[in-house]
């Protein structure tokens, strides 16, 4: 986790991005019409809640930010009483949206935790960008579709056909990433920062940053020298396949690597924290990232 986030009501106002119907604002959550609302801590997970939803239910997402980075978000008085008002509240958990635990406390929501869904009860090490994840995103939208069923009974049909849906969606891109393992099991590759962690193991590739810089990176710290030198060894020696780049934890240390990998002649695969602007479709945007993960490997000759 880069930095703990305050778990109390926060300073600073970021738009609320409303990403079907309406917000909700009357006692016990869900919107004046019965729609129950769905509020998420980032557009990744409202977009997971979104496909489940259609449009019988309305999805909020606190952070839609396209550049900026999640971990640092703090949210405003009104996102926590949109948390406050929902029905069905989803969170990343593990930290990375403490935020979003502490402005559920005490309301009659359904809370859906992913990093929960994901460790159960053994929380200890493990990687926080569970959305990276797609057996566990695929549960997620499952809980989602359970959640909206039992809020309204009149749509569970729809709800949890949208559900399976998703998750059928889901199988697609999980068999795409096993014919990158099929053809690319134990290649090695480098992120700046342990973002996607879950999706390359199930590629079947293997990350060799140094802990030290990606961890370094993700606190939005300096690498060590040392670290540094030895990712840059990495690239330069031809040691990895490809540079995972993520895209909205950017400093003059991951500017460097950049360069580096570009002069060394390594692939560089931008992936992202949030979804890119323009893209409301999980699906959609992971699909993009694992074609061009491919692609990457394909064309730098990795075996």
């Amino acid at each position: 986790m880069r930095r703990t986030l305050a778990a109390t009501v926060a300073m600073i106002g970021i738009g609320v991005l409303v990403l079907a119907g309406c917000s909700g604002g009357n006692e016990g959550g869900g919107t004046a019409s019965g729609t129950p609302t769905v509020v998420t801590s980032t557009n990744v997970w409202a977009a997971v809640a979104s496909a489940v939803a259609g449009e019988d239910a309305s999805v909020t997402a606190l952070y839609t930010n396209a550049e900026g980075d999640p971990h640092e978000f703090e949210p405003s008085a009104s996102d926590t009483a949109e948390v406050a008002d929902a029905d069905v509240v989803v969170l990343n958990g593990g930290h990375y949206d403490a935020y979003m635990e502490s402005a559920a406390k005490g309301s009659d929501a359904t809370i859906i935790d992913a990093f929960a869904i994901m460790t159960g009860d053994d929380h200890a090490t493990a990687n926080e960008h569970v959305f990276y994840d797609l057996a566990v995103v695929g549960k997620v939208a499952t809980q989602i579709g359970d959640a909206l069923a039992e809020k309204d009974p009149t749509n569970a049909e729809t709800f949890k056909a949208n559900a399976a849906a998703f998750n059928t969606e889901i199988d697609g891109l999980r068999a795409q990433v096993a014919s990158i393992k099929q053809a690319h099991d134990g290649t090695k590759v480098a992120q700046t920062e342990p973002l996607a962690g879950y999706l390359l193991s199930d590629a079947g590739l293997v990350d060799v940053a140094p802990t030290g810089f990606t961890g370094a990176v993700e606190e939005g710290q300096s690498p060590s020298a040392s670290d540094r030198a030895q990712m840059e060894d990495l690239l330069t020696s031809g040691t990895v396949h490809a540079l995972i780049y993520n895209t909205q934890a950017v400093d003059s240390t991951t500017e460097a690597l950049l360069a580096t990998a570009n002069d060394s002649g390594v692939a560089v695969v931008d992936f992202t924290e949030t979804l890119p602007e323009g893209t409301n479709d999980y699906i959609e945007w992971q699909r993009a990232q694992i074609e061009a993960l491919s692609a990457a490997l394909n064309n730098n000759g990795a075996h």
